[in-house]
């Protein structure tokens, strides 16, 4: 008797292999875009490739590494310290789009797995300021709020 049970979204197109192939691609364009390349801390992208695609696999059903190494993933909460405004999701979805197309998968998967990135990408927006990228100078996370207080009392 054969197991007939569908895997996970992870192994039908193909696992590691092909979530590796993503994460790649995917950086490649990163790495080259003055806009996004400036939201990464590490000078090699190598550190942000490895949890990207740790969390990816977790995802869709592979290895649990990135909650064994990283906790839950509370992705609006990482992604806080950055300015993620629409043009920067823009990019991230050209970049992220070329790599899925890249990925050549039957249409089913591949619009199963764009659509979740396209979800994501507007779930990270955190602010509608066009301003710079990155915690302000002073390094306090101030997240997409800005307030001024005026004080109108008289002396």
């Amino acid at each position: 008797m054969t197991d007939s049970t569908p895997g996970s979204f992870y192994d039908q197109v193909g696992g590691h292999d092909t979530f590796v192939r993503l994460v790649d691609v995917f950086y490649d364009g990163v790495a080259q875009d003055d806009l996004l390349k400036p939201m990464y801390p590490e000078e090699d992208l190598g550190p942000a490739k490895e949890r990207l695609l740790m969390f990816l696999e977790q995802y869709w059903g592979g290895p649990t590494t990135y909650s064994e190494r990283r906790g839950h993933p509370r992705l609006r909460m990482r992604h806080r310290p950055f300015h993620v405004d629409p043009p920067a999701r823009d990019r991230w979805l050209t970049h992220m789009r070329a790599a899925v197309e890249s990925l050549r998968l039957p249409p089913l998967y591949e619009e199963t797995l764009w659509d979740y990135l396209q979800r994501a990408a507007h779930a990270m927006v955190n602010t509608f300021e066009p301003a710079g990228i990155g915690a302000p100078p002073d390094g306090r996370d101030r997240g997409n709020l800005s307030v001024t207080v005026r004080d109108d009392t008289p002396d």
